[in-house]
């Protein structure tokens, strides 16, 4: 077997000045000396005879070779970590799970699986539970599955990191909705169809760039209203919906996230002349990620819950 010359903290430097661009930055993450991170980064690229940062002023860039190193190198820290906590606890490993779930998503659907994932665990074994659940727009769960930052994501929009492995999961209708008392939902209650051009006219309210619902109501809504010539942009779907339901204006949003609105009477569905709305979901997880025996269960389940929709 070949002696190894390169180490996990050489490895875990890299990766540290990579993410901030100095040395001096990354020195007060990993508890060095600045001097002591510039030379372990030097020894680095001198074990790998490989320049792996282009320098520019005190900034440090990554070049062609830091990029491919970056993934691979994650990948080995995330799998260390594991090991690690393994030594600690003997059943941690299989009770450890980092979930990341974009924001309708993790707001109207993680719960449930998520008791459903817990109920099916054997007795005793929620003790020793010791995951997180992040919710975030898509763009930002994927960037954290990506950087082994969390073990799986479900995300509402599509996926444009090349490093996961990307399996379509559930179906989500999305709805045009407005106020009770709107124009939109009076000619909907007299049985009309609201036309493009008076969609086109409307304000809409919509969610910020990088959100899979943002994204979603893109695809489907400005090929046929080419642009949103009114609008404003909200942080949540929660805050959308609530704005709807003042008669701000109108919003496309997922049926899981309406629902309780349109039965309470607080929100419309308008009738429109658009197609119906679909959208994919997708379950990811990083093409280089070691499977644990938690990371299987939860995939499980969520596929099994998919399986129950179609």
């Amino acid at each position: 077997m070949d002696v190894l010359r390169l180490t996990l903290r050489q490895l875990q430097i890299f990766v540290a000045v990579a993410r901030s661009g100095s040395t001096t930055a990354a020195s007060a993450e990993i508890a060095l000396s600045q001097s002591a991170t510039s030379s372990a980064v030097n020894e680095l690229e001198r074990l790998l005879s490989l320049r792996l940062f282009d320098r520019a002023g005190k900034r440090l860039l990554l070049n062609d070779s830091g990029r491919a190193l970056l993934p691979r190198a994650l990948a080995l820290l995330d799998g260390a970590a594991g090991i690690e906590q393994m030594s600690r606890d003997g059943s941690a490993q299989a009770q450890s799970l980092r979930i990341g779930a974009s924001t309708t998503i993790g707001n109207y659907v993680l719960p449930r699986l998520l008791a459903g994932f817990m109920g099916a665990q054997q007795p005793g074994s929620a003790t020793a539970w010791r995951s997180k659940v992040v919710i975030g727009n898509t763009a930002a769960i994927c960037d954290a599955v990506a950087a082994f930052e969390l073990d799986v994501g479900l995300i509402e929009g599509p996926c444009h990191q090349p490093a996961l492995v990307v399996t379509p999961w559930l179906l989500d209708e999305m709805v045009v909705v407005a106020a009770p008392d709107s124009a939109l939902a009076r000619s909907s209650a007299a049985g009309e169809r609201v036309p493009l051009r008076t969609l086109r006219e409307a304000v809409w309210l919509v969610r910020e760039s990088g959100s899979g619902t943002r994204e979603a109501t893109d695809q489907s809504l400005l090929p046929h209203l080419s642009s949103y010539r009114r609008s404003i942009e909200l942080g949540s779907s929660e805050a959308i919906q609530r704005a709807a339901q003042e008669g701000l204006g109108v919003a496309c949003l997922s049926t899981w996230v309406v629902n309780d609105a349109l039965e309470a009477g607080r929100l419309c569905r308008i009738a429109t002349t658009l197609p119906r709305q679909l959208r994919q979901c997708h379950l990811v997880v990083h093409c280089q990620k070691q499977s644990t025996p938690a990371l299987l269960a939860f995939i499980a389940r969520a596929s099994a819950t998919a399986e129950a929709t179609r």
